[in-house]
């Protein structure tokens, strides 16, 4: 392997799972590059002042900041599967800690620590691609919902996006990413068993935003 091409796939892993010094770099970074798409995203929810919230793969933890703020009198907890992630996430949330409104933890999508119907949102922010087992994955994010709770997907890229040509090699190949087309994000709910689906794009920016909902009559129980 050449120099280059190690660079590039520690980059890679950096991304899906950020690790050492250069992970805590990485995860700063997410947390400003990532604050637009989150806001934008997260618009399309109504969130009350009393929800409790997760998110999952929370990174460096600006996405538990904004949930934070938008449920002032709720609470907002984060799980990601890297000790560094957890560890920034907590550094940039200490004073919701300290006040106990947060609460991050290590842990994996595939197996939440949580019970049966414990939040009104769960949200994944830049995340999803990489999780191991996303059909298994999002069935767990659907365990731990309320019922009519709602689950918000929200990530910079899409499979057909504007300039697909530059980030499929990427996304696909590099990051070994599941690169969705949005017809293939609603479908990917709709098979979890979630309702009113509904599929966002912002196609100068490449952005998407899919959501669904936990319907109230649940014939899985």
């Amino acid at each position: 392997m050449t120099l280059v091409a190690a660079l590039m796939a520690n980059g890679a892993q950096q991304c899906r799972k950020p690790g050492t010094r250069r992970g805590r770099a990485v995860l700063r970074l997410m947390n400003e590059g990532h604050a637009r798409v989150t806001t934008w995203g997260l618009s399309h929810l109504a969130i009350e002042p009393t929800f409790t919230m997760l998110d999952v793969g929370c990174g460096g933890g600006r996405t538990i900041s904004a949930l934070a703020s938008m449920a002032s009198h709720g609470s907002v907890y984060g799980i990601d599967y890297s000790t560094e992630s957890v560890a920034v996430a907590r550094e940039t949330n200490r004073q919701l800690i300290e006040q106990g409104r947060v609460d991050i933890q290590l842990g994996s999508v595939s197996q939440l620590p949580y019970p049966d119907r414990t939040f009104d949102v769960v949200s994944a922010v830049e995340t999803h691609y990489y999780w191991p087992d996303l059909t298994h994955d999002v069935g767990e994010v659907r365990r731990v919902l309320k019922d009519a709770g709602r689950f918000v997907i929200i990530a910079e890229t899409y499979r057909g996006r504007k300039n697909d040509w530059l980030y499929r090699p990427t996304m696909t190949l590099l990051l070994r990413a599941a690169y969705l087309t949005p017809d293939q994000h609603k479908a990917l709910l709709e098979g979890a068993g979630f309702a009113d689906v509904k599929v966002f794009v912002e196609r100068a920016e490449g952005w998407i935003c899919a959501i669904g909902t936990r319907a109230h009559v649940d014939e899985r129980r």
